[in-house]
């Protein structure tokens, strides 16, 4: 017993007084007054507990088919419910406490060392003491205690690596049989119970298996506890990206700071200026357009006969109001607005537009959908359902229906810049901007034939703001899909500079599904400038125009420095125009911004 070793390596204590326990006692326990023995008394409120939970899932899912309240019950189901509260306090107070109450106070080694060695004082106790010699020249005070063992150091396969300890015998075991591949990596969490061991743990495996070193990847000042199925499963390390703030930036009469996350140089400084062009020019204007979240499931049919009824069925106004009523039984935020179908052949794609509130909505459109489609097996039986996605709504790709249609939140975005403002904060002029950005976003992205990219470069912040704010990085795809104008206005005095973002997909306020506490950005900043519905979109799109502008203002600055300088032409212009980036990133941002 590796208990009794290691008692024996301590020193001798000196025994403790104790009651003497007769072996013939009769210990009353407390399930003696149950009137049924323990394990029968267990067996019948498992099985009154799992009846009672079944019996009101099923009642209550035959409620929801038909349209009934469910705080209408019946008699059986009172009963119900009084036994189902009573087997739950039962089950609670006999395995519950007596489980919490051995995670909060779970005893150390040492404890039960003491008590093992309480029970061995008592057994002396009861016996006779035999010993012809003095208790003191009977103890034996000679044993030397087991000197403290070394931790295990590893070695490494790479050279710039440093040797990483391993605390225990038991974590090298681990880490071994993670290598063997006897134990899955991705159980090391829910085995172990510690997700920082885990990480360690299977970071080290990952060294040995690859011979490569993770010494850079920071393990250390994270909470993977906060991660345990919510974002990221088998975490071996973070990733740290700083956070710049530019702001601040005067839409809609308010002003906003906007919190970037990125690594490359001069996109917050350049942004930063675009602001402050849109605040001397007494600020950005920006319009919600349409808010809806789609999914698109695909389904097939035997002939394409039968593909068009339904696509008929589901266009028809009179039955909207029956699919609605379906499809909103999923949600008390998510509202279905339009459903548009496309046929190819016989497979029919439909596209469902849904509210959703503060939330993303994919989820949300989804669980609606699966509603509308197991409604719909009722009339078409030969419907084939082949995936509740069918790319047609479209996510995280490029798509003309996105660009056309809009897909999350619609925004458009417009300023006024005066001359003044464009000469002194830009550095450039009102013609040379409409003259540039006709040539390069419109005519340029023509040519190159994109999809939604009639923009300078509107994903850089987009991206810089979706990791800030914790959204979806991989929906910069689509939220990218601007189109930036430019018109001098005022007899040509002014510039009047707009940005529409048809599809730009975010969550409106933070959730569970993010680490609240973790966040790249605190909670302060989520309040003061995130808070209103679509607030997100509106700053976005300000912040788009400024990026914009400050890109067009790059070719008139190096014009200008070439002529001032009259430079022979070497073929590498990155001297005469390396000083120009600043003012081309903060008007590319001023555009950004005030669309």
């Amino acid at each position: 017993m590796e208990a009794s070793r290691l008692s024996s390596t301590k020193p001798v204590q000196a025994l403790k007084p104790t009651k003497t326990v007769s072996l013939d006692e009769d210990v009353t326990k407390a399930s003696d007054a149950l009137p049924l023995p323990l394990h029968l008394t267990n067996a019948a409120f498992f099985t009154l507990f799992f009846s009672v939970v079944y019996f009101l899932l099923s009642s209550w899912r035959e409620k929801i088919r038909t349209s009934t309240p469910l705080h209408v019950v019946t008699f059986s189901e009172i009963v119900a419910i009084i036994a189902f509260v009573a087997s739950f306090i039962y089950l609670l107070g006999f395995f519950g406490i007596d489980f919490v109450q051995s995670l909060v106070f779970r005893p150390t080694p040492d404890v039960w060392i003491s008590e093992d060695e309480e029970e061995e004082n008592e057994v002396l106790l009861r016996k006779e003491d035999a010993r012809k010699v003095p208790c003191a020249q009977a103890l034996d005070c000679s044993l030397p205690s087991l000197p403290p063992q070394a931790p295990i150091v590893t070695a490494q396969k790479v050279f710039d690596e440093k040797p990483v300890t391993v605390l225990t015998e038991e974590d090298e075991e681990i880490i071994k049989s993670v290598v063997a591949g006897t134990t899955p990596s991705y159980s090391l969490e829910s085995k172990l119970g510690d997700c920082k061991r885990a990480a360690a743990i299977r970071r080290e495996a990952l060294q040995r298996l690859t011979g490569k070193s993770l010494s850079g990847l920071p393990l250390e000042g994270f909470d993977y506890e906060s991660i345990l199925g919510q974002c990221c499963e088998m975490p071996v390390g973070y990733v740290q990206i700083p956070v710049g703030i530019a702001g601040p930036l005067l839409l809609n009469g308010r002003e906003f700071s906007v919190p970037m996350a990125t690594t490359e140089g001069c996109l917050v400084a350049s942004t930063n200026r675009g602001f402050k062009a849109i605040h001397l020019s007494g600020g950005a204007t920006c319009v919600l357009l349409k808010d809806g979240m789609t999914r698109a499931p695909v389904v097939r049919f035997g002939t394409a006969k039968r593909a068009a009824d339904l696509k008929f069925y589901l266009e028809d106004p009179d039955s909207f109001e029956t699919l609605s009523v379906v499809f909103n039984r999923s949600s008390r935020f998510g509202r279905l607005q339009s459903i548009k179908c496309a046929i190819a052949g016989k497979n029919l794609y439909m596209r469902f537009t849904c509210s959703t509130g503060d939330a993303m909505g994919m989820n949300m459109v989804s669980k609606g959908v699966q509603n509308v489609l197991d409604f719909l097996q009722t009339d078409f039986p030969d419907m084939d359902v082949l995936g509740i996605s069918g790319n047609f709504c479209s996510d995280k790709k490029p798509s003309a229906v996105n660009w056309i249609e809009g897909r999350g939140k619609s925004v458009v975005c417009e300023a006024i810049i005066p001359g003044d403002v464009v000469r002194k904060v830009l550095k450039t002029s009102v013609e040379s901007l409409v003259e540039l950005n006709m040539l390069k976003n419109l005519t340029g992205s023509a040519m190159a034939g994109a999809l939604g990219g009639f923009n300078a470069h509107a994903s850089n912040i987009v991206s810089a703001v979706f990791i800030a704010t914790g959204q979806d990085p991989a929906q910069n795809v689509e939220s990218s899909h601007c189109i930036t104008m430019m018109e001098a206005v005022n007899d040509g005095k002014d510039l009047h500079v707009s940005v529409t973002m048809p599809s730009i997909e975010v969550i409106n306020r933070v959730t569970v599904r993010l680490l609240k506490h973790k966040m790249l950005v605190p909670n302060y900043l989520y309040s003061s400038m995130i808070h209103p519905l679509g607030w997100h979109c509106w700053w976005w799109n300000s912040t788009c125009i400024s990026v914009s502008m400050f890109e067009f203002t790059r070719s008139e600055r190096c014009k200008q420095r070439d002529a001032r300088s009259k430079l022979e032409d070497t073929g590498n212009h990155s001297s005469r125009c390396g000083p120009c980036w600043g003012v081309v990133a903060h008007v590319c941002n001023f555009c950004w911004a005030t669309s």
